[in-house]
């Protein structure tokens, strides 16, 4: 995969958005960067995150609980000397981490699945994900740990929580195509919003979501819709 950034950036729900932005840009102390309209009645809040992007899609119309593959994150804290967790207003796992540990230079993500070899074959297949041990896998600087959940059974994209990553890439038709020849199922074909990106939705076999983006601020002018 041609990556056009080598962190994969984290997609939150809400519908509580005060109290989330409280908790990342006021405790945690993550810098707020940008305001997106992403249509259909929420606003994507943009937050750095370590090299990547915490993307907090704030909804106007009440959310639904529902089960997501991505179950913690976990973010580099320069000033750590041990582990520490924090849970955010929507209920997802957070630990603050020395730079280093469990291999994590950055983020690291939780992805449940009720087969992680497979998942794990997807991410090395789809993403050029490189094997570090023990069900973890780095893609760029992002680690993605592989935890096993045999009742997975992934909710809509549209819940509150961490319901998705995403992916910059420079050809997101090519790798849409790809990803899905390789046993990616598809979510949503590529649309393009604009002349700020083109994007599209993969699913792992659980159905959890991966956004595949080619955002023009780091590939260029975008291709006719």
């Amino acid at each position: 995969m041609d990556l056009a950034k080598p962190h994969l950036d984290v997609g939150l729900y809400t519908d509580r958005f005060d109290a989330v932005r409280r908790f990342y840009e006021g405790d945690l102390a993550l810098p707020y960067e940008e305001l997106l309209k992403a249509g259909r009645g929420v606003h994507q809040h943009r937050f750095g995150l370590r090299g990547a992007v915490l993307k907090v899609n704030d909804s106007r119309g009440p959310l639904e609980e529902a089960v997501t593959a991505f179950r913690g994150l976990v973010v580099v804290d320069p000033d750590a000397q041990s582990p520490r967790h924090r849970t955010d207003p929507d209920g997802l796992d957070l630990a603050l981490v020395p730079v280093g540990h469990g291999g994590i230079r950055a983020v690291g993500v939780r992805w449940a699945s009720t087969d992680p070899d497979r998942l794990g074959r997807l991410l090395a297949d789809g993403f050029d994900a490189e094997g570090i041990e023990d069900g973890r896998w780095r893609i760029g600087e992002t680690v993605v740990m592989v935890e096993h959940d045999p009742d997975v059974a992934v909710g809509p994209l549209r819940a509150r929580g961490f319901r998705y990553l995403t992916v910059q890439v420079r050809d997101v038709r090519g790798e849409h195509e790809r990803l899905l020849a390789l046993g990616w199922h598809e979510g949503t074909a590529p649309v393009r919003l604009g002349d700020v990106a083109m994007i599209s939705f993969v699913r792992d076999p659980d159905g959890g979501w991966v956004e595949v983006s080619q955002r023009a601020s780091l590939t260029g002018p975008l291709p006719e819709a």
